[in-house]
């Protein structure tokens, strides 16, 4: 077996284009729109999974999807800004409520 030199041995964070993905999707007025996330982070990234098992797996059954290419994918969220893409994430959580509700006032800041 031949032994890689430094020069042969690819960058691992080098892109690598994945194949067509499962996209989750909100339905809307004008069709379906591909649902972003959050990174841990707080930053925007597009979603896509490797297989549909995978998708339901972490976001559950009856989620609509279609299905997109990663440079179809790049291409529709680029214009709003999203250059991240996540590939078969492992954990979702919803979105934090707040502590007080809306209106309510905190306690340590009322004026004496």
């Amino acid at each position: 077996m031949a032994r890689l030199l430094y020069g042969d041995d690819p960058e691992p964070s080098d892109p690598v284009p994945a194949g067509p993905l499962y996209v989750p999707v909100r339905p809307g007025p004008w069709g379906c729109t591909a649902q972003l996330f959050r990174t841990p982070l707080g930053d925007r990234t597009a979603v896509g999974f490797t297989s549909l098992l995978r998708l339901t797996a972490t976001l559950g059954s009856g989620r609509p999807w279609i299905r997109l290419a990663e440079p179809a994918l790049r291409a529709l969220t680029a214009p709003l800004g999203v250059t991240s893409l996540t590939v078969d994430p492992q954990f979702t959580a919803p979105a934090p409520a707040p502590l007080t509700p809306a209106g309510a006032e905190i306690p340590a800041l009322r004026s004496a």
